[in-house]
C-alpha cells in the first residue's frame, strides 16, 4: 500500500521553518508497513496545491497532506482541495459551534476570521471535532486523502491517534512487515564498507542503504515482506553475515553511539578511566558522562591546555616538553602516564594534537593528534594525520580515543575467553 505526502507552505519552500512534519509522517508510516511513493514540499499557490493533489491521487493508494488550514488568508488548502476536486466548502456544523463557545467565553463575540476552520469541502470528515485543530478526511476516487495541520505536534498527534488506526482498515492484509538494522561503523569509508557488502550475496528483498554521519558511516539493511511471509529468518542471517564481513568496524546498532558501547564494556570488564585531554578541550570526558551512570567507570579528566597545566597536574616534565613539544607521542604518554597516576584508574588515555585552522607547521600539520594509552598491560602511543575543520578535527579525535578503548577493551575480553 503505497502513500505520498504533500507538505504546504511558503515558510517551508522559504527555508525558514524546517520541514519536520513530512519526516515524522514517513517515519510512522513506514514503521507501520507502507511504502512512501513521493513526498512534496510546495508554497501556497492553490493552483500548485491543485495539481500535486490530483497527481498523488492518480498513482498511490492514499495521500497525507500537512498545513494550510488555518485561519490567516495565506491558508489556501481547502480552497485549493474545493476547487480541484470539484467539492463547494460547507461548514462543519460540529466545529462552528466548538469555535463559537470558545469564542463566546473568551471574548462574548461569537464572529470571528476563526470561523474559517469550520468550512470544509463537502464530504469531509473530521478527524477530531473537538479538538484545537480538526483536521479532516476526504475519500476521493475510493481512496483516503487526509487534510492535517501543519504545527508539528498538532500534526504529529492527529497522525498517530487518528490516520493510522483509519488507514490499518482501509485495505487490510497489504501492509508490509519491516525488519531493519542500522549499523555504525568508524574507521572504515564508506566505499571500503560498499565494497565489502558487495562481495555479499544479499537476498533480492534485502535493500543497503549507506548514510555518512560524520566522522561515521552508517549503513541500513531493510528488508520488507507481507505480514504472512515471515522475513526475520532472513533478517537475522542478513545481519550476521554484515557483521562477519566488516567486523570490528561495526561499534554499534540502531541507537547505540560510541560512548554507550564504551560504557557497557567497561561495566562488564570492571575497569575504570580517567581522562588527560589537550586538543579536545574534555570534549572526550562529555560524551562519556552524557550517559546515565558512568561514574560506575569514568573517575574524571584533566583538561591540560597549557604546558603549565601539563606540568602540574599531569607530572609531564619540562624538559620532555621543550625536546619534543606539547604535540608529541612523548608528551601523550606521560599525559597518559600522569593521569593514571593521579586517579589511580584502570586505563589512562590522553591526547594531544593540532585542531587548528592556525598551529599547524610543515612536521606537524594542523590535524596531527597523538594519544597515549596506557592500561594494566601497557602503554601505547598512537599518531593520527586528521582533516577538515577545528570542529570536524576535534569531533573525529574524540571519537577516535574512545574507539582506541573499545578495541582494547574488545581484545582484552577476547584474549581472556580463549
Amino acid at each position: 500500500m503505497k502513500g505520498e505526502i504533500i507538505a504546504i507552505g511558503n515558510e517551508l519552500t522559504s527555508g525558514r521553518i524546517a520541514n519536520t512534519t513530512s519526516g515524522f509522517a514517513a517515519r510512522q508510516l513506514f514503521e507501520a508497513g507502507y511504502e512512501i511513493h513521493a513526498m512534496h514540499t510546495i508554497g501556497d499557490s492553490p493552483t500548485l496545491i491543485g495539481e500535486a493533489l490530483k497527481q498523488a491521487i492518480d498513482c498511490v493508494d492514499f495521500v497525507i497532506v500537512t498545513g494550510g488550514l488555518g485561519a490567516t488568508d495565506d491558508d489556501l488548502t481547502n480552497e485549493a482541495v474545493s476547487k480541484a476536486l470539484n467539492r463547494p466548502t460547507m461548514p462543519n456544523l460540529e466545529i462552528l459551534s466548538q469555535i463559537r463557545a470558545h469564542l463566546d467565553e473568551i471574548s462574548g463575540s461569537i464572529v470571528s476570521p476563526l470561523e474559517k476552520l469550520a468550512w470544509l469541502p463537502v464530504g469531509a470528515e473530521a478527524l477530531n471535532p473537538k479538538g484545537k485543530m480538526a483536521g479532516y478526511q476526504l475519500v476521493h476516487n475510493d481512496k483516503p486523502i487526509f487534510f492535517l495541520p501543519g504545527v508539528p505536534r498538532q500534526m504529529e498527534q492527529l497522525l498517530i491517534d487518528h490516520v493510522l488506526p483509519r488507514l490499518a482498515t482501509w485495505y487490510p492484509g497489504t501492509r508490509l512487515s519491516t525488519c531493519r538494522r542500522l549499523f555504525k561503523i568508524f574507521e572504515m569509508s564508506e566505499m571500503e564498507v560498499n565494497s565489502r557488502i558487495a562481495e555479499l550475496n544479499l537476498a533480492e528483498n534485502v535493500a543497503i542503504g549507506y548514510y555518512p554521519v560524520f566522522p561515521e558511516v552508517h549503513l541500513s539493511l531493510i528488508i520488507r515482506d507481507i505480514k504472512d511471509q515471515n522475513c526475520v529468518p532472513l533478517f537475522h542471517a542478513t545481519c550476521k553475515e554484515i557483521d562477519d564481513v566488516l567486523g570490528n568496524a561495526v561499534f554499534g546498532h540502531d541507537q547505540e553511539n560510541m560512548e554507550m558501547v564504551i560504557g557497557l564494556l567497561l561495566k562488564d570488564a570492571q575497569l575504570s578511566v580517567a581522562m588527560a585531554e589537550s586538543c579536545t578541550g574534555g570534549l572526550i570526558s562529555h560524551k562519556i558522562t552524557t550517559i546515565p551512570g558512568s561514574s560506575v567507570y569514568f573517575l574524571g579528566g584533566v583538561t591540560a591546555y597549557s604546558n603549565s597545566m601539563k606540568i602540574k597536574y599531569l607530572n609531564v616534565d619540562r624538559k620532555l616538553l621543550e625536546t619534543h613539544g606539547a604535540v608529541s607521542g612523548e608528551t601523550a604518554e606521560a599525559m597518559a602516564i600522569g593521569i593514571r597516576l593521579k586517579t589511580g584508574a584502570d586505563i589512562g588515555l590522553s591526547v594531544t594534537g593540532i585542531a587548528g585552522p592556525d598551529g599547524g607547521t610543515k612536521e606537524k600539520p594542523v590535524g596531527t593528534v597523538f594519544f597515549g594509552l596506557i592500561t594494566p598491560e601497557d602503554c601505547e602511543v598512537f599518531h593520527f594525520n586528521f582533516s577538515g575543520n577545528r570542529e570536524q578535527i576535534q569531533e573525529i579525535t574524540a571519537l577516535t580515543g574512545l574507539n582506541l578503548i573499545r578495541k582494547y577493551l574488545i581484545s582484552k575480553n577476547t584474549n581472556t575467553n580463549t
